[in-house]
């Protein structure tokens, strides 16, 4: 007999009891439903983040007290990164301020004359960089299944010249919150040679995340979306490229020794691990955050919070799959396995329209428009109609593109089962019978117009 997996209840956060007001003059207890964006602080950070706080002094060097207890901190913090990763042997956690900034960071480190490949589906974070570094970037069309994903990589490595490779991909996107054949094509790339560098922005706040058991060479995430938002992220994994590029500031904390040469010119010797590339005073604030997460998100057991996960995406789903007029976006068909991520587009209405209506009128706080992933949105509204509204869709990136976006709804281990059943009857409400307000474009921004105009519902 199989036995169930224990269901947690969400766990603490802040803004849990935070009330908003809404167009009516109302107020009422805010839907924090934009998890993929930043994710509230867990109550648990927030505590050891207030606990430390007056403990605070510099990292590395200090003689004082406090200076050794705020590194002694910092490099606890990396141990437990790197536990909660499962890293190997020989492996290196590196704080950053961000996924975007890890991704930045890598794709500096990178040797000259390696060829990258992305999926289009990437978030800006890592289908950027490459370019931006003057690499070689070869980039795949969406794949519509696992298997074409990694038959797709497949081809296009075989066919790659000579050279170092490097693979960017995401554990979940976030645009659909699917999940991605990570190890399937992490063992394509590396038959090939290449290297695999794993965007886990998403996949780390909702899924256990083994770099062992994954085998990528290197992984990225953001604190502000593992519910310690005080500004620092982590790039971890193998050390050669690292260690072997010049550091990715130059100053302070970076440097093992500086001498002035005789000609005049300074000569200096570089750290290697994590202190080549953390120049500067370190975010140890940040840092600690993000390790408190750790903690916390490990001891709740990732098998209880993904059940219940799994239960709130199947409220979700079944719920909006019973409004006809709601598509929700896929690439891998509607049963593929995701995250508490969903974006869909409403028939007859403006996506920033919409998710004003649900902010203004439901307390609601959703994401529109394209999610720092415009090909992956081009590529999944395709030739949607999104009507106009009296607000407006945004401008085109590009002359004669025509304006298309969507809506995101996104949870996880603080959501309340309260916050989905409301969204789900606000979508329903306002499907049915329309926004109770109108609404103007004001500084690129949709909101309701409260002062005479009324809507609809209020005659």
């Amino acid at each position: 007999m199989s036995v169930a997996t224990e269901i947690c209840a969400p766990l603490a956060v802040l803004g849990h009891d935070v009330q908003v007001p809404l167009a009516s003059g109302e107020k009422v207890g805010y839907a924090a439903l934009d998890y993929a964006a930043s994710s509230p602080a867990l109550q648990r950070v927030w505590d050891d983040v207030s606990a430390y706080a007056p403990y605070y002094g510099s990292v590395h060097r200090g003689a004082g007290y406090l200076s050794q207890l705020s590194t002694d901190l910092f490099e606890q913090s990396r141990r437990t990164v790197a536990e909660f990763l499962d890293l190997r042997e020989g492996d290196q956690v590196v704080f950053t301020r961000a996924t975007t900034d890890s991704l930045n960071l890598l794709a500096s480190a990178v040797p000259a004359g390696t060829r990258v490949f992305a999926f289009e589906t990437e978030h800006h974070a890592s289908l950027l960089p490459w370019a931006h570094a003057g690499l070689d970037v070869h980039y795949l069309r969406a794949p519509r299944s696992h298997a074409e994903a990694v038959a797709a990589l497949d081809a296009a490595l075989a066919e790659a010249p000579e050279g170092p490779k490097l693979l960017c991909v995401t554990g979940a996107s976030n645009v659909t919150g699917e999940l991605w054949p990570v190890a399937e094509l992490t063992g394509t790339a590396h038959r090939h040679g290449a290297r695999v560098v794993l965007d886990a922005a998403q996949l780390a706040p909702h899924h256990r995340v083994s770099v062992r058991e994954l085998d990528v060479d290197w992984i990225a995430f953001s604190g502000h979306k593992i519910y310690a938002p005080f500004g620092a992220g982590v790039l971890a994994g193998r050390a050669d490229w690292l260690d072997a590029a010049d550091p990715y500031l130059a100053g302070g904390g970076a440097t093992r020794t500086v001498a002035r040469e005789t000609d005049g010119s300074v000569a200096v010797q570089w750290h290697s691990g994590p202190a080549r590339h953390e120049a500067g005073s370190p975010n140890v604030i940040g840092a600690y955050a993000i390790a408190s997460a750790c903690r916390a998100l490990s001891e709740a057991g990732f098998d209880a919070l993904e059940a219940r996960e799994r239960q709130l995406i199947a409220r979700l789903t079944a719920g909006l799959a019973e409004i006809p007029q709601v598509k929700v976006l896929n690439l891998f068909g509607a049963e593929a396995a995701r995250v508490g991520v969903l974006s869909f587009v409403v028939q007859g209405w403006n996506s920033s329209h919409f998710s004003a209506a649900l902010s203004a009128e439901y307390g609601i706080g959703v994401r529109d428009g394209l999610f720092c992933a415009h090909p992956l949105l081009r590529t999944l509204l395709g030739d949607e109609e999104v009507s106009p509204s009296e607000c407006g869709a945004p401008e085109p990136s590009l002359p004669g593109e025509r304006s298309l976006n969507a809506i995101r709804v996104s949870f996880g281990a603080g959501t309340p089962d309260e916050h989905v059943d409301r969204f789900l009857t606000a979508v329903r409400e306002l499907v049915t019978d329309g926004a109770a307000w109108n609404y103007r474009n004001e500084g690129g921004r949709c909101v309701a117009t409260v002062e005479v105009d009324r809507g609809r519902r209020q005659g």
